[in-house]
């Protein structure tokens, strides 16, 4: 089993542009096989032009992050787990997993437990500046060839009011999502200031562009 942590990627400054469909699958024309639910990583994947096939991982397959662990190891440890997990139940195929994670000084900020732990979160991160992690894993069976790496994006929320925070709750919106918020649910609550929109929303597509390439290249 071989595993490669790559590390040459960088994302740009405002590297927020929609990447088309076909540049992307003139390099990778196989179908990907998404360890996920999150209907937002199925539609970046879509409407990219990839065919994508859903198995997700396990519920026992998700540990949360660990107190000796950083937000970059925490998502890089967790995508992994994910895409072991469909691993051992797929014979063939390029697996897809991801993971993401807010970070506010140092401080990991998943998916809330709660409304009241969505709230919690939404009332610290309103008015700061704080980054979002993305980690992906590809994971090529039969020959169990790995590749792992992860973006940051750097971003700052609006001095949100409690009414507003409130009506965010009561759409149900905040649910599932880490840091409590999606970017595409509330036009102007989100600025970014560096990085990948994609990677907000769950799924750095231009990181997966890098990536698919290399694991097409070295075949």
């Amino acid at each position: 089993m071989a595993i490669r942590w790559l590390s040459s990627y960088k994302t740009s400054k405002g590297a927020n542009a929609a990447l088309s469909g076909e540049s992307m699958m003139a390099k990778f024309a196989e179908s990907l096989i998404l360890a996920s639910q999150s209907p937002r990583r199925q539609l970046l994947l879509r409407e990219a032009g990839y065919d994508v096939m859903v198995i997700p991982p396990s519920p026992h397959a998700e540990t949360p992050p660990r107190v000796d662990e950083t937000p970059r190891e925490a998502v890089l440890r967790i995508a992994k787990e994910k895409a072991a997990d469909v691993a051992s139940r797929v014979e063939e195929g390029v697996i897809l997993a991801g993971d993401t994670l807010a970070e506010l000084n140092g401080q990991p900020l998943g998916k809330p437990a709660d409304r009241d732990h969505a709230r919690e979160i939404l009332r610290t991160l309103r008015g700061q500046d704080h980054l979002v992690w993305s980690a992906i894993c590809l994971w090529r069976r039969p020959m169990d060839k790995i590749l792992v790496d992860v973006d940051r994006t750097t971003v700052k929320m609006a001095p949100l009011s409690d009414e507003e925070i409130e009506e965010y709750l009561d759409s149900g919106l905040w649910e599932g999502k880490a840091g409590a918020f999606g970017i595409q649910d509330r036009t102007g609550w989100v600025e970014i200031d560096e990085g990948s929109l994609s990677n907000v929303v769950g799924l750095p597509m231009e990181l997966l562009k890098h990536m698919l390439s290399q694991m097409t290249s070295s075949l």
